[in-house]
């Protein structure tokens, strides 16, 4: 012993002999931390004051694991509670009753497009007609569906912004749009057709936004549910029917190409994209309050009868409480989630002294949360109630399961809304409904598809463009009644080739090309001649007598049935 610890303890003596041992193998540099009043907040200096408060009040080493709204997150998943999806019962794809009724392509898409539909749109247009026009000649259910195969062949032609004296151009037209319908009689369909009485839409308006369009909405949405049963994964997300006009819902969305139109939240198959469920978004109600937790509300509805599903969305609707009801309905729910919620923990927002492509987790009993680092100053977090463990994949960018998950599913609505605009239907308007008319019949072209290709999946198999051959012979089956019941012929040699063969009783065989057709040239590049009839002010046509295939003129020219043209 030293001589000044000796000193020491003489003149501080020690009360027990546990203090005089502890006093005795101390060192200097404890004794002058013992009198330093700083070492009560250094918990490494043993016997210290620090020591005595730690055991007296543990410090929890997931301190950070606990959120701003006092949800407590472990870093490990004991003691969790696993979400296995409950089996549906029922198979994946076309229901029966849509399999019973698909003979054909344009039966499938009657399941959409049904008589009822048809019969709405004859009775409303002609309405409308009658009170617009004194010589106004109604419309039939064969015509209401030249008009929209029209519209589909426009589309699949990649028409959709043409204007249509263009499409029933002689020379650089189609010669079907001729062969159908004149050009005046397209347009007067086209600017006359409705969807509702305009006289009683006032006092339906007030208190329901979508008035004009409601009925047939309702009718074409009931049959949606009713023709497929998704698979186990389901997306949720926003489409934007591109729309500049006047109407009062109309949003505006930044990130979307449209930027401005009319938003419907879709329930999505993340097979087939087959679009499930549809709800038009129409704002807020006038004198009303902002809606709060409009995410949650919408997910909620659009996933009604669809327990045992894992269901997709963006961080526009994801969010904790989301995931515990969807949970009480036996649904899962993966997402990306905003991180200024309340209910995560400060660790998964941390990116300081982080390193890239590393990921965090955060369990809770239901829920499971990651927080992945794709490249510096970028941090990615995804909620989860399906994945209940800390699962990362062995590749270059080691990203969790539960995101790999999410970039599988998450496109299901924006691949529907890429196929729906390929080959869109959609003509100029300045009217809504008409608008909303036209995405319709782009995702009944789409759904029927789907429908189809399931029924029969050998069908054109091998070809990669066989959804613009199902669209097209789709359209020329809707107008094909019109054209053979057509009396009036057309003046081009094309088109009337085509009116002509569709009303031969051989109507699978091709028609033989005329004479003087120049096949380099396309089949609208028709000669002009003299009509062998006329004797004074004799001028060029290009109209031909079917049978003899001399030109005619409008005097001498003779319109025929076809049993007159047997006999």
């Amino acid at each position: 012993m030293r001589l000044d610890q000796a000193l020491e303890l003489v003149m501080h003596p020690a009360t027990s002999e546990g203090e005089e041992e502890s006093d005795e193998y101390s060192t200097d540099e404890d004794s002058d931390s013992d009198s330093d009043s700083g070492s009560e907040l250094d918990p490494d200096i043993p016997g210290s004051s620090s020591d005595s408060d730690t055991d007296e009040n543990p410090v929890d080493p997931d301190s950070e694991m606990i959120s701003k709204s006092g949800q407590v997150w472990k870093s490990t998943n004991d003691e969790t509670t696993y979400y296995i999806p409950a089996s549906r019962g029922v198979p994946a794809g076309p229901t029966r009753y849509a399999i019973s009724r698909i003979s054909d392509i344009l039966s499938s898409f009657d399941l959409f497009i049904t008589p009822d539909v048809i019969t709405l749109l004859v009775s409303m247009t002609n309405l409308n007609g009658r009170r617009k026009l004194d010589d106004w000649k109604d419309v039939d259910a064969i015509e209401i569906r030249a008009y929209i195969g029209l519209l589909i062949l426009a589309g699949v032609y990649r028409s959709k912004g043409e204007s249509t004296e263009s499409l029933w151009d002689k020379c650089n037209g189609r010669p079907i749009f001729r062969a159908t319908m004149s050009h005046k009689r397209f347009k007067l369909i086209n600017s006359t057709i409705r969807f509702d009485d305009k006289l009683t839409r006032p006092s339906r308006i007030k208190q329901d936004k979508l008035a004009p369009f409601r009925t047939l909405w309702e009718m074409w949405l009931h049959r949606l549910p009713l023709l497929f049963n998704p698979g186990k994964d389901v997306c949720v997300d926003e489409q934007l029917v591109g729309f500049r006009g006047r109407c009062h819902f109309r949003q505006y969305l930044p990130n979307k190409p449209a930027k401005y139109g009319i938003k419907i939240w879709i329930t999505a198959d993340v097979t087939t994209s087959y679009a499930w469920k549809c709800q038009i978004y129409t704002g807020k109600q006038a004198g009303c309050r902002a809606e709060v937790g409009q995410g949650k509300r919408v997910v909620l509805e659009m996933t009604e009868d669809l327990p045992g599903v894992t269901v997709t969305c963006d961080n526009f609707f994801t969010s904790f409480s989301l995931a515990e009801d969807l949970l009480k309905k036996k649904i899962a729910m993966v997402g990306t989630i905003r991180k200024n919620k309340p209910e995560l923990p400060l660790k998964l927002l941390t990116q300081s002294g982080r390193p890239s492509l590393s990921s965090v987790f955060a369990f809770t009993k239901t829920i499971s949360a990651v927080s992945y680092i794709p490249r510096r100053g970028k941090n990615v977090v995804l909620l989860s109630s399906k994945h209940r463990e800390p699962t990362v994949n062995d590749d270059e960018k080691q990203k969790a399961v539960m995101i790999t998950d999410y970039n599988r599913c998450k496109g299901a609505v924006d691949h529907l809304d890429w196929a729906c605009v390929k080959y869109s239907c959609k003509r100029m308007t300045a009217r809504w409904p008409q608008v909303l008319f036209f995405n319709m019949i782009d995702m009944s072209c789409f759904n029927s598809y789907v429908l189809f290709v399931a029924v029969e999946p050998t069908w054109n198999a091998a070809k990669t463009h066989r959804r613009r051959m199902y669209i097209e012979e789709l359209g020329k089956s809707l107008v094909s009644q019109e054209v053979r019941r057509r009396t009036r012929i057309p003046r081009t040699r094309s088109s009337a080739a085509m009116v002509e063969e569709m009303q031969s009783p051989s109507a699978a065989a091709p028609a033989d090309p005329a004479p003087d057709c120049n096949p380099g040239l396309g089949p609208s590049a028709v000669k002009r001649g003299m009509c062998k009839l006329c004797k004074e002010k004799r001028s060029k046509v290009d109209a031909r007598c079917i049978k003899c295939g001399n030109y005619t003129c409008k005097e001498h020219k003779i319109t025929c049935c076809q049993h007159c043209w047997k006999n």
